[in-house]
């Protein structure tokens, strides 16, 4: 479990194929203290089990499933991952709850200043997008943010300019892909909901309205 906090950002060393994924070697901008092998590291909001950690550097498996659902296949030899070390429970949760696991990939659509801030407008895919509300959190690239405002496939964001200096997004340009995480929250909600019983108005997920959450404790 990750906070969306980044914690520094690493460099990809190198990359290449292994069991049908990709092993990826780091290296991180910050020493990675008290290391336990085979611990979780989240690298750009994916949840990576890094092993042969040394000093600043440490490697890390990444699946044919992950390779499918997030934006690490298309990564380069000296490309930059945000990283977040796995949350303790006697640690400040700053950000939210975000598990490393991606659910989909967003496109920039456009990227804009807004006195010293910037304001990023995603394209997200329409299944993902009931999920986002406004002033609710998000995941991107491993990390967390406050959505501004949205809509059916779309959604922005207001970025602080020490968020641009200290991770990857101060490199996002129109058109680039980001791993995006929505509020893990909400899914568990609507699959309770949805699970069936006694709930005969649960049927379909657009049945999930204002009044059926009210009428069942949830507001």
């Amino acid at each position: 479990m990750f906070t969306g906090i980044i914690q520094g950002t690493g460099k990809l060393l190198a990359k290449r194929t292994a069991g049908g994924g990709l092993v990826f070697d780091i290296e991180a901008d910050f020493v990675i203290d008290d290391p336990s092998e085979g611990e979780s590291i989240a690298c750009s909001g994916v949840c990576l089990t890094a092993y042969n950690i040394q000093g600043r550097r440490f490697s890390a498996d990444v699946s044919p499933e992950t390779l499918s659902r997030t934006k690490l296949g298309r990564l380069v030899v000296g490309d930059t991952v945000n990283l977040e070390r796995a949350l303790k429970l006697s640690d400040r949760l700053g950000g939210h709850l975000v598990s490393g696991h991606v659910d989909c990939l967003a496109e920039v659509r456009s990227r804009e200043p807004l006195g010293d801030y910037t304001i990023f407008n995603f394209a997200v895919p329409g299944e993902q997008s009931r999920y986002i509300i406004e002033k609710g959190s998000i995941t991107i690239d491993g990390i967390s943010l406050t959505v501004n405002s949205c809509a059916p496939g779309v959604f922005s964001v207001s970025i602080i300019p020490h968020s641009l200096k200290v991770t990857t997004l101060g490199q996002l340009k129109p058109g680039h892909a980001v791993n995006i995480e929505v509020d893990v929250i909400g899914k568990y909600i609507e699959s309770l909901l949805l699970a069936g019983g006694p709930l005969p108005r649960a049927t379909q997920k657009h049945s999930i309205t204002e009044g059926f959450l009210a009428e069942h404790g949830f507001l």
